[in-house]
């Protein structure tokens, strides 16, 4: 699947920042990928799973997701949801990439569309190891 080219979340007061300290760029369109669902790895208080960190999903994280009881694969159109397939950028909670990553499992990453606030779960280091 081609993906939008990555572009800078468009903001007045510099608005949300990525894990390199600069503004966050948006992760990816289609599928439309986000807790806003506007393409950017963003989060608020009321997203609990803080969908931050941009990926790259391949079949091996999809297989390991979906082991986890939640199937990334499989369309909700209850949901609007058309199923991921390798290739696809996707938001996914911090706290799943860091269990992927303990698992040796973890999804390459887009350090400029992850959102800063992954920092307080991922270290850095870490997140640049899995740098597509």
């Amino acid at each position: 699947m081609v993906q939008a080219p990555f572009e800078a979340v468009d903001s007045s007061d510099a608005g949300p920042l990525n894990v390199l300290g600069e503004p966050l760029v948006v992760c990816g369109c289609e599928p439309m990928t986000g807790w806003f669902r506007d393409g950017t790895c963003r989060s608020d208080p009321a997203d609990l799973g803080r969908h931050t960190v941009c990926c790259v999903v391949d079949e091996a994280f999809l297989s390991y997701t979906r082991a986890q009881g939640n199937d990334l694969s499989s369309p909700a159109p209850a949901y609007g949801f058309p199923g991921l397939s390798a290739g696809d950028h996707w938001c996914i909670c911090a706290a799943r990439w860091l269990e992927a990553y303990e698992d040796g499992m973890a999804p390459p990453v887009h350090l400029e569309s992850c959102e800063r606030t992954c920092l307080e779960l991922i270290p850095l280091d870490v997140l640049r190891r899995h740098a597509a």
